[in-house]
């Protein structure tokens, strides 16, 4: 079928106006909305953080490859550095070090110990935009983990330990505290196979002893958003502490579920659901 000559030039007009909108990128239709290119509501929202994870006694990075996995499958960057478990003063020296090598904002996750190394390491750095505790310890400043579980009964694996003196190069000597391997499975890990926890009581990195007295020169939880994971059948923690802790630090978000102490094995994607809370909160609010 034949055109006609005006239709002709109001066709090639059109084409002739889109490709020009097109090039300016003045087009409605095919420049990025806002909600395209920030968050909700308008908001342009903020740098995506680098999820950094710290590992407690007993154990070491590994312990976190669940979440690490899906984490990374939600875009995120992921750091889990070794916690050297030599007490909090030098744990979280380390620590603090380590986080001023991140460039830009940071959602900082603690597992057991590793959550007293996290409130002091914070202290002071700006960059930490929100504070992860699973299955933890969240002593406050002047306080250690020996005085504030006191107010709580004792937890099994208080008597499943194992006392090894060792000596330093400098002559010094010291005291490191293991799980017995026979009791490994039953005080911490009571929710994972027999074959998973004879491997992890076999490689299972000790704490030295002197941790538990260390207190505390700063704690971040008191200025920052915390988001808390309880883990109601720890027998390494007792629950009702991790509950106190939560409601001392005025934690946004707490989470029950039914896990043993080491929930970032035996339940990552639950570990994993709340990190990312902690992450979008701190994107869009």
């Amino acid at each position: 079928m034949r055109i006609p000559r005006e239709s002709r030039r109001t066709v090639n007009a059109v084409r002739w106006g889109a490709a020009l909108l097109a090039l300016s990128g003045t087009t409605a239709v095919l420049a990025p909305t806002t909600a395209q290119a920030g968050g909700p509501s308008g908001d342009p929202g903020r740098e995506k953080p680098t999820i950094v994870l710290v590992h407690g006694a007993f154990a070491d990075a590994s312990s976190w490859t669940g979440v690490v996995q899906r984490l990374q499958q939600n875009g995120y960057t992921v750091a889990a550095p070794a916690n050297p478990l030599r007490g909090v003063p030098e744990d979280s020296a380390y620590l603090a070090s380590f986080l001023k090598s991140v460039s830009g904002p940071i959602v900082l996750v603690g597992h057991s110990y590793g959550g007293e190394v996290i409130s002091q390491a914070a202290v002071g750095n700006d960059n930490v935009k929100a504070l992860v505790y699973i299955n933890a310890a969240m002593p406050d400043r002047g306080e250690s983990f020996t005085t504030l579980s006191a107010k709580f009964a004792p937890a099994p694996l208080t008597k499943a330990l194992k006392q090894v003196p060792f000596r330093n190069g400098d002559g010094t000597t010291g005291t490191d505290v293991y799980v017995q391997p026979a009791l490994l499975r039953q005080v911490f890990a009571a929710d994972l196979p027999a074959s998973q926890t004879a491997v992890m009581a076999a490689t299972q990195r000790p704490i030295a002893m002197s941790a538990f007295g260390d207190k505390l020169t700063g704690a971040a939880w008191r200025n920052r958003p915390v988001y808390v994971l309880v883990g109601k059948q720890d027998q390494s923690i007792n629950p009702a502490l991790e509950r106190f802790e939560a409601q001392r630090a005025h934690a946004r978000k707490t989470v029950e579920i039914n896990s043993s102490h080491v929930s970032l094995v035996s339940h990552p994607q639950a570990v994993k659901d709340l990190i990312v809370d902690a992450a979008e909160n701190y994107m869009w609010n």
